[in-house]
C-alpha cells in the first residue's frame, strides 16, 4: 500500500511547486484541502528550520499521517541577511506578494548593483511517527531594480539569477524547479526520503 504524505501548506503556489517536485516519489501526496479543519499554523520559530518542523509536526499530529513542510527565507546582504524568517511578512502581517516586492524595491532603491546580492534559502522537513528528516536548498542571486517576468510568485519578479540572465518570474516552472532554492531542497531530500520509504516498506513486508 502506497504511503500517504500530507504537504503542510495552505499556499497554493508553493503547493504546485512541491507537488511537481515530489511527483517522482512512490507516495500519494495529499494537501490541506483534504483537512479543512486545519487552519493557519503559527510559525514562531527563530530559524527557517524551526518553522519548517513546526508546520510538519503540527500537521502530522493533527492528521496522523507523515507530513512534509518547508520554510523559505530571502537573505539580502545589504539588509544584513533580512528579511529571513520574516520574508513572507516583510511588508507587515497579511501583506500581499506585491506589497513585499514593492517594499523590497523601495528599501533597495539607492543600493548599487554591486551590493544587491541575495540568497534564497529553503529548509524542507519530513515528520512521521518514527523519524524526522530535513534538507537545505539555496540559490544565489541579486535583487533586481525593477520587476521582470509574469510567472512565479512571492519575490520571483525581482530575484535575478545571474547565471541564467533572468528573474525566477521569467522562467518556466520546470526550469525554476531545477535551479531554485525549493527545487534544490526537494532534490536534496529525495535520496534520504526515498531510502526511508523503501526501508519502511521492507519492514512492513517482513513484519
Amino acid at each position: 500500500m502506497m504511503m500517504k504524505v500530507v504537504i503542510a501548506t495552505h499556499n497554493k503556489d508553493k503547493l504546485k511547486e512541491l507537488k511537481k517536485g515530489l511527483s517522482n516519489l512512490d507516495i500519494e501526496l495529499l494537501d490541506l484541502s483534504s483537512f479543512p479543519d486545519i487552519g493557519e499554523i503559527i510559525e514562531d520559530g527563530e530559524t527557517l528550520k524551526e518553522n519548517a518542523f513546526i508546520k510538519a509536526r503540527e500537521v502530522h499530529k493533527l492528521t496522523g499521517l507523515p507530513a512534509i513542510a518547508d520554510d523559505t527565507g530571502l537573505e539580502v546582504d545589504a539588509l544584513g541577511g533580512k528579511p529571513g524568517v520574516y520574508t513572507a511578512r516583510f511588508a507587515g502581517e497579511n501583506c500581499s506578494y506585491l506589497d513585499n516586492v514593492n517594499k523590497m524595491l523601495k528599501v533597495m532603491k539607492n543600493i548599487e548593483d554591486s551590493n544587491r546580492s541575495a540568497i534564497f534559502k529553503t529548509i524542507m522537513a519530513f515528520v512521521d511517527d518514527k523519524t524526522e528528516l530535513f534538507s537545505i536548498g539555496e540559490v544565489k542571486g541579486m535583487i533586481a531594480s525593477e520587476k521582470k517576468g509574469l510567472g512565479g510568485f512571492g519575490y520571483d519578479s525581482i530575484f535575478y539569477v545571474v547565471e541564467e540572465g533572468k528573474t525566477f518570474a521569467e522562467m518556466t516552472i520546470e526550469k525554476k524547479n531545477i535551479i531554485s532554492h525549493r527545487g534544490m531542497a526537494i532534490k536534496n531530500l529525495m535520496p534520504v526520503l526515498t531510502s526511508y520509504i523503501k526501508s519502511s516498506n521492507i519492514n512492513k513486508e517482513t513484519a
